[in-house]
């Protein structure tokens, strides 16, 4: 981990101080900052900036929306689906242009993205998904059959595969430190090691204020762009569900080894299973894999000791010696976090211009290219004028999702949904099928 910058000791006054130093808070105080360079911006982060999600993720810039498409369509419908897909593709080369305008090396390739089909169902399921996606704004989604994956990358067991191009590899932690720097060139003050442990909103001519171990911070605006920390947060205990991901990383591998597997575009690529995994070719020739399964914790409990689970990295090894049987070495890092799940799995950007209070996240994993689409919407609502709207008009701007219920039924629903998505997996595995796990599921996950 890098050394901290200097905390905060005194009580300030600022334009807009923003309550997390990741992605979105940094994208946010960068677009701000880009247009109107005079604001005073501070960012308050309790230990260095990309310590969340920002620092650990997969690195995969992606189009992915966190709700489902059937259930986008009830909430929302058509016209507000096909919007925020175009959108959400044409922001994967958004970011890619930011990070090349602002002089950042992360490593950013967008080869796309494969998602294989290892058995009967996971094929089934996700040719039905090819047929139907013209009709959600996604035509360039392509099924490549076992033959077509030999020229573009292949894992042991594929049947096929589908291709989408709005994804891109990235190095996460690289993107949010260059960040960081970014931001303090243009002007904002970043206070690590720093713990803001009461958010006020304002009222009357009071306006909002941070509360932190080191001072307190007096703003027109206060951003909350804590993510799957929010739970930490006075008020926000069920705000959010942290959900853990964990990653491992392979040796770098030999010409040989992927001359044979493929990936030479850099695709980020996964499989259709319940228990997500994900993974991509890194630029010095690794395989950084990740995946659910680690448990959640009661009470959305966060602490630095759940961000490793040798069960779930074991389980994550040997997935990915089964997907590459020819992986040479050992397996030479190992980490984890916490992200943000909300109870309707929407991200949301909620402005409340009286209380002079921006809440922001819930990204659900899919947060890389979400965070600065959101960091947009704030500039254009703090007066940055996006000319063709687009941005304030996505469905989840304005959107509140509610609150998570009371534990223990939070704990009772996250052990359920992880025995359930565990039974389809076992049954896809037998080419069988397990209906009442699947419809079950389904009314959990809605």
């Amino acid at each position: 981990m890098p050394s901290a910058r200097a905390s905060l000791h005194r009580d300030i006054d600022v334009d807009v101080a923003i309550v997390g130093g990741g992605y979105t808070g940094l994208w946010t105080a960068r677009e701000l900052l880009r247009h109107d360079a005079t604001l005073r911006i501070a960012i308050l982060e309790k230990a260095v900036c990309g310590f969340g999600a920002s620092g650990r993720n997969g690195g995969w810039a992606s189009s992915l929306f966190p709700l489902d498409d059937a259930h986008f369509l009830e909430r929302h419908g058509l016209d507000a689906l096909l919007r925020m897909r175009a959108l959400l593709q044409r922001a994967v080369v958004d970011l890619g242009q930011a990070i090349h305008d602002d002089g950042i090396d992360a490593d950013f390739v967008q080869g796309g993205w494969l998602c294989f089909a290892r058995n009967q169902a996971q094929e089934q399921r996700l040719k039905l998904r090819v047929q139907r996606a013209p009709e959600f704004g996604d035509g360039d989604l392509l099924w490549l059959g076992e033959g077509e994956l030999r020229d573009v990358g292949y894992v042991q067991g594929a049947r096929g595969a589908t291709y989408s191009p709005h994804c891109a590899r990235l190095h996460p932690a690289k993107l949010v430190r260059a960040l960081s720097e970014v931001v303090e060139r243009l002007g904002a003050t970043i206070y690590e090691d720093t713990l803001v442990t009461r958010i006020v909103p304002g009222s009357g001519n009071r306006r909002p204020r941070l509360v932190s171990v080191g001072g307190t911070v007096s703003a027109d605006y206060v951003v909350r762009a804590t993510e799957g920390f929010t739970p930490n947060l006075p008020g926000d205990r069920r705000s959010v569900v942290p959900i853990y991901s964990m990653m491992i990383a392979s040796e770098p591998q030999s010409e040989g080894f992927w001359g044979d597997a493929g990936f030479s575009r850099y695709e980020t690529f996964s499989d259709a299973r319940q228990n997500i995994i994900y993974a991509q070719r890194t630029a010095d020739d690794r395989i950084a894999f990740g995946g659910r399964g680690a448990p959640y914790h009661f009470g959305s409990s966060v602490e630095q000791r759940f961000d490793a689970h040798r069960r779930t990295f074991r389980a994550l090894e040997t997935t990915l010696r089964e997907l590459f049987p020819t992986l040479s070495g050992a397996i030479t890092h190992r980490w984890g976090g916490p992200l943000a799940m909300p109870r309707d799995h929407e991200p949301s950007v909620v402005i409340d211009h009286r209380a002079g209070l921006i809440k922001v996240g819930g990204y659900t994993g899919d947060g890389v290219v979400l965070s600065h689409v959101c960091a947009r919407v704030i500039a254009d609502a703090l007066g940055a004028p996006d000319v063709d709207g687009e941005f304030a008009s996505l469905a989840f701007v304005h959107h509140e999702s509610p609150k998570w219920e009371y534990e223990p039924l939070r704990w009772i629903g996250a052990k359920t949904a992880q025995s359930l998505a565990n039974r389809i997996d076992r049954a896809d595995a037998r080419n069988a099928s397990a209906p009442s796990a699947e419809r079950r599921l389904g009314r959990l996950l809605s």
